[in-house]
């Protein structure tokens, strides 16, 4: 089975990140895929974001709202994106998925000037 295929019809994803000591850190998100590639928006100064940056390598499985794990553990590659245009695109996917949970979300959060970022997440098949 395509490692993907756990992630379609799910609305959250168990993201690990790890620390430079190796301790994982497991992170419940909203996230959408488009075609081999997961997406997840999230506030730029968060811990999942610096520890990408120091270290692409995560885990990641379908989940629950509380991060309770209904899927397999896999192995992925992450990374902050820069690209204005595929974050537009992500925003508007993010947007299509969650609707009106997410517009609410993101005034709260914009409204306490928080910036967002966009992370690209590759399964390692």
């Amino acid at each position: 089975m395509n490692p993907l295929e756990q992630f379609k019809r799910q609305k959250y994803l168990n993201l690990e990140t790890f620390r430079r000591n190796g301790e994982g850190m497991k992170t419940p998100v909203w996230f959408v895929q488009d075609g081999e590639t997961l997406y997840v928006s999230t506030m730029a100064n968060s811990g999942k974001v610096k520890r990408i940056r120091n270290s692409g390598k995560v885990n990641v499985a379908a989940c629950s709202m509380n991060g309770k794990v209904n899927g397999e553990w896999v192995q992925a590659q992450a990374r902050e994106l820069t690209d204005a245009g595929i974050a537009a695109r992500v925003n508007l996917l993010l947007d299509k998925k969650y609707g009106l949970m997410k517009k609410l979300f993101e005034k709260q959060r914009t409204s306490k000037g928080a910036q967002d970022t966009v992370l690209e997440i590759k399964i390692n098949i």
